[in-house]
């Protein structure tokens, strides 16, 4: 793996166990500078984007890893190509609009041209003008190419690396996870639409919060008063082997509809009614009665299904104190009018202005904003224990944030 300059000699992680996060971690130029190099240059799998979003050759879409601009590209042939989005001459973007279809990618600075695989085609004035000037006759023009990451398709879900020892997709998130990968996306699928907005926060406080289960119930007024998420229900947490992943998953009881519990929280609004209740209908179109089901890939997707909503979520850092978080929305090819309306009204839950999700959205920044009062102080992981073991009928546990931190610290080497 490449080295860096950024070192972590200042930085001690203050525990023996996940459990204990200084706030340091949220706040420091220097750690996110190294998790650059150390997590997102390094042996994970960074989301891209879905096969259904470039289907025909010469379609692309861009995106990032970390803070790296890639192409993700769909070659003549139909092979599937992740590229870095910089020109290797002068370092200019190559595609600055977010999709398109194209023959060939042009840099508009000084025109040199490559395929849709990154192969650099053509150079203008190669050769000079009138005999004079242009490349050297040894310049080698199949070196300079557009930077590849790996590519490894999964399902329907287009996954990139930079490292030669990431290991296959299937082995990094294990099995039981991509059984419920195969379950939610069990067929073509379209995108409906997407979200997109800034979070006022560091990229691993959305990551946390995806993984804390525990909050669903007590944060999520709508979650709860409306029986989507409740501590009384069904289902548990599933984490993988080593800790890094996890599924948080909601099950409605079998001889209920509403699955109404006596716990007396915060959230819990007897009194809030739903003028229109065709975005709490729920179509079992995936074979069971889950009601939520978060999952993410460590470092910076969430697959989502909460009734019939399904969608990706990448998360996008953008410096120490900034995130953008993407929704893609999402339904299956094969949706009538009737699904797709469905679809479309249960995802006024999401989103930046969503009902559930517009607390997310906030939650985090107030972390961020206190974490300033002194970034050497930690936060307390401790329900569930201490460990990453996964929770088989309960979601009371941080065990996936701790996992979280496992596999941070583990990429950082703190």
């Amino acid at each position: 793996m490449a080295q860096t300059s950024v070192h972590t000699s200042d930085f001690i992680w203050p525990h023996t166990d996940s459990s204990r996060a200084p706030f340091q971690v949220y706040t420091d130029p220097q750690l996110y500078a190294l998790e650059q190099e150390r997590i997102f240059r390094g042996p994970v799998w960074n989301f891209l984007g879905l096969t259904c979003e470039i289907p025909n050759p010469g379609d692309y879409k861009t995106t990032f890893v970390g803070d790296a601009p890639i192409i993700l590209s769909r070659a003549a042939d139909g092979a599937i190509h992740a590229l870095v989005n910089r020109c290797a001459h002068k370092g200019a973007l190559v595609c600055y609009k977010p999709r398109g279809n194209v023959s060939e990618f042009t840099c508009v600075y000084h025109n040199w041209t490559y395929s849709l695989a990154g192969d650099l085609t053509g150079i203008a004035f190669k050769k000079g003008v009138g005999g004079k000037g242009g490349l050297d006759a040894d310049f080698d023009q199949s070196a300079h190419g557009l930077e590849r990451l790996r590519v490894e398709i999964y399902g329907q879900l287009v996954f990139g690396t930079f490292s030669d020892e990431t290991p296959p997709f299937a082995q990094f998130i294990g099995d039981e996870l991509c059984a419920n990968i195969d379950r939610v996306f069990s067929k073509p699928l379209k995108v409906l639409g997407y979200h997109s907005q800034m979070l006022p926060n560091n990229w691993k406080l959305y990551a946390e919060n995806n993984k804390d289960s525990y909050h669903a119930s007590l944060l999520h007024v709508f979650h709860n008063t409306f029986g989507v998420v409740r501590p009384n229900m069904g289902g548990g947490v599933k984490i993988s082997p080593n800790g890094w992943h996890h599924l948080s998953y909601t099950v409605r009881n079998a001889d209920s509809n509403d699955a109404t519990g006596a716990e007396k929280v915060r959230s819990l609004k007897d009194s809030y009614k739903l003028n229109d209740v065709r975005m709490m209908e729920h179509k079992l179109e995936l074979g069971d009665r889950t009601t939520n089901a978060i999952q993410t890939v460590f470092p910076t997707l969430v697959v989502q299904q909460i009734l019939n909503a399904l969608a990706v979520r990448q998360i996008l850092p953008k410096g120490p104190e900034s995130t953008e978080l993407i929704w893609t929305i999402l339904g299956f090819e094969d949706d009538d009018a009737q699904m797709q309306e469905l679809r479309m009204q249960v995802n006024n839950l999401v989103g930046p202005a969503g009902l559930i999700s517009m607390e997310d959205g906030c939650v985090g920044g107030w972390v961020q904003r206190a974490a300033k009062a002194d970034p050497h102080a930690r936060t307390i992981m401790p329900m569930g224990g201490a460990g990453i073991e996964a929770s088989e009928g309960s979601r009371v546990t941080e065990a996936a944030v701790r996992g979280f931190w496992t596999g941070w610290r583990s990429l950082m080497g703190v």
